[in-house]
């Protein structure tokens, strides 16, 4: 899920910004290289070569070309988890909490990369692993801020299928999102996920 959520406070320091600004970058020409000539055909010198690193630098950051597309993927999610943490339980459920997130929706070119991003995803097995993958990770954030919440064990099945729903419910919408983002008056990426989240959240109130 990509946007930023607001209410997250502080900032992490110049050289952790600077990285995770490194890695976008990163993520960034991966994506623009992997739509124009497919996976297979790009190398990891291709990469680091078009965001203006070494290779070498490149395998510090990821542990295959498939997964620098990886910070596109998980920021969202990131900023997500970070507001949840910081809800204090104000919300009945983690749904209605998530929905009280603001998200901005400004930033055109990275969504327009995003979108590129989850429509390869379809068809490049090495992408949709790395995808999974990233929503699997939150999936297990996602349990522990429940946890956290409703003070049960982070391995009770009653936590385990709540952040299974909600993860589940967010990934499909970001796909469904993709798939319309080219549609000329298409819900943005902020509309879909609330509306799957609403569907999540009546289904727990009946």
């Amino acid at each position: 899920m990509a946007g930023r959520a607001g209410g997250a406070t502080g900032r992490p320091p110049l050289t952790e910004r600077r990285r995770a600004e490194t890695r976008m970058e990163i993520a960034e020409e991966a994506v623009r290289l992997f739509a124009a000539k497919g996976v297979a055909a790009v190398t990891a010198d291709d990469i680091a070569s078009a965001s203006g690193v070494s290779t070498r630098t490149l395998w510090r950051y990821f542990r295959s070309k498939e997964e620098c597309v990886r910070p596109l993927l998980t920021t969202g999610l990131e900023l997500l988890t970070e507001h949840l943490r910081e809800d204090r339980g104000e919300h009945a459920s983690l749904a209605e909490a998530i929905l009280g997130v603001r998200y901005d929706d400004d930033a055109t070119p990275r969504l327009r990369t995003l979108g590129d991003l989850l429509l390869l995803c379809r068809d490049e097995p090495g992408l949709r692993a790395v995808w999974l993958e990233a929503h699997y990770d939150a999936e297990a954030t996602f349990a522990a801020v429940i946890a956290d919440r409703t003070g049960r064990p982070v391995g009770d099945l009653a936590v385990r299928v709540e952040a299974g729903v909600l993860n589940t419910a967010m990934r499909i919408a970001v796909e469904d999102w993709a798939l319309r983002f080219d549609a000329a008056a298409g819900p943005s990426l902020a509309e879909t996920v609330r509306r799957a989240l609403r569907m999540v959240d009546s289904v727990e109130k009946r």
